[in-house]
């Protein structure tokens, strides 16, 4: 029997079955919130008398910052002692005495990386133990196509096909989704909301099958609109807020309801968790608004696992610069919001809870170009920050001479990375999300 086709089971009202009942929403649009029409969604549940999702651990939350265009990895994490840095880079490298240097955590001696002189941010909580630098990051025979790229790493699949991974972990984890206990009307203490992306679009990672994330901007914007249309459609639409459906009623319309439901609920937690004033103050950047939004949604206990946030564009093909330029203004914009973020998470007692992914769908060539920048390449560092990382600089910093068409080659499958922070992170089996294991860093701690 296909679960999802057979509406007597719970599980029927699924973004499968969102889809195939397509045509009850268009006949029913001037009722239905105008972001449920392109966002629709449903909330997970607990099992029938319980409060939380079974083999989950609830607690742990982990935020994705994605640096959109491909970031200049080697003008990020500097290999400073290496002569052929400079000599393929005379225009764009980085003084020395400019850099950050960085120690290596349990040794005296200092290492051989420094990171760019934006990265003030970073460096702070490099020395307080919170971040974690991993080299060479990429995957075998890379693509370096935005698109293609930012698809593999999306899907954690080498041929840019599938669910995104992390909503493939969601829809591992999820026992149910629809109404609240017994087909109730959800109720918002019981609810595990979806993951959220503050954005205009929908990153490919958190689509799934089971689940359909939320996406917006603003928080303002993410609210029903129709009123501002007609003020006729508010009557219908507080009949249908308010008209639940039995908890037997397994029809397209109770479907519908149930849906528009917790769309509403959910537009209502987040409006709410987004008003509060953070506790700290954060930059003047889109990057920092994003996160500070995230962090109020935090502190206000949203059940929410996965945020997901983004920053850019890193496509730096011309007038990158060196210590001044376009890399160096995102490159700080970048580590003066995730800086605010945990002293904003540690203010409300919440730092422990969260791990920071940051990442770039690939890196640049290791030679400048002609126009003072540098043009798509392949392996390149990643970032996690939390006091649950293994501080310091992991795995090694590719050659900068021998190389793969004049690229880095990658040192480190970053499917790894995931594993790690699935299986170690999110109470999760990777090898169920990823299709196959793979073998950690031990970048997180035991």
């Amino acid at each position: 029997m296909n679960l999802h086709n057979d509406p007597s089971n719970t599980n029927a009202y699924t973004r499968r079955a969102f889809l195939a009942n397509s045509a009850v929403l268009a006949s029913a649009a001037v009722t239905v919130p105008a972001f449920l029409q392109s966002s629709a969604f449903a909330l997970p549940k607990a099992a029938m008398g319980m409060s939380s999702i079974a083999d989950t651990d609830e607690d742990t939350i982990l935020v994705v910052v994605q640096l959109s265009g491909g970031n200049d990895g080697l003008n990020t994490v500097i290999p400073f002692r290496d002569d052929n840095y400079r000599r393929s880079r005379p225009n764009i490298a980085l003084p020395t005495d400019s850099l950050h240097i960085l120690s290596r955590y349990g040794k005296r001696a200092t290492s051989d990386i420094g990171l760019h002189p934006s990265l003030t941010g970073f460096r702070e909580l490099y020395d307080d133990g919170l971040c974690a630098i991993i080299q060479g990051v990429g995957y075998p025979n890379p693509n370096r196509s935005h698109f293609t790229s930012m698809d593999i790493w999306h899907t954690a699949d080498t041929s840019a096909t599938g669910d995104g991974w992390i909503g493939k972990y969601i829809d591992a984890q999820c026992n149910g989704v629809g109404a609240g206990k017994g087909g109730n009307t959800p109720d918002p203490a019981e609810a595990i909301e979806p993951p959220i992306a503050i954005g205009s679009t929908i990153p490919h990672a958190l689509e799934g099958r089971k689940i359909m994330p939320v996406s917006f901007e603003s928080a303002d914007m993410f609210a029903w609109a129709g009123t501002k249309y007609s003020k006729d459609l508010a009557e219908p639409y507080d009949q249908l807020m308010h008209d639940a459906p039995a908890d037997d009623d397994h029809s397209n319309n109770a479907f519908l309801m149930r849906t528009a439901m917790d769309a509403q609920i959910s537009s209502k937690t987040i409006r709410k968790a987004v008003d509060q004033k953070p506790l700290v103050k954060y930059p003047n950047s889109k990057l920092s608004t994003q996160l500070s939004m995230v962090g109020s949604m935090i502190r206000a206990d949203m059940k929410s696992r996965v945020y997901y946030t983004s920053h850019g564009s890193f496509d730096t093909h011309a007038n990158q610069g060196n210590v001044q330029g376009s890399h160096a203004r995102l490159l700080q914009q970048l580590a003066d919001a995730v800086n605010a973020f945990y002293k904003d998470l540690k203010a409300q007692g919440n730092d422990k809870r969260v791990v920071v992914m940051c990442f770039s769908e690939f890196g640049r060539r290791v030679s400048q170009n002609a126009s003072g920048g540098t043009d798509h390449g392949t392996a390149a560092p990643m970032f996690l920050f939390g006091p649950s990382v293994t501080p310091g600089i992991h795995g090694r910093q590719p050659s900068l001479t021998n190389l793969d068409n004049g690229d880095l080659k990658y040192t480190i499958d970053f499917r790894s990375v995931y594993a790690e922070l699935l299986d170690s992170w999110m109470g999760a089996k990777s090898r169920d999300v990823l299709g196959r294991s793979y073998k950690h860093l031990r970048v997180l701690q035991s």
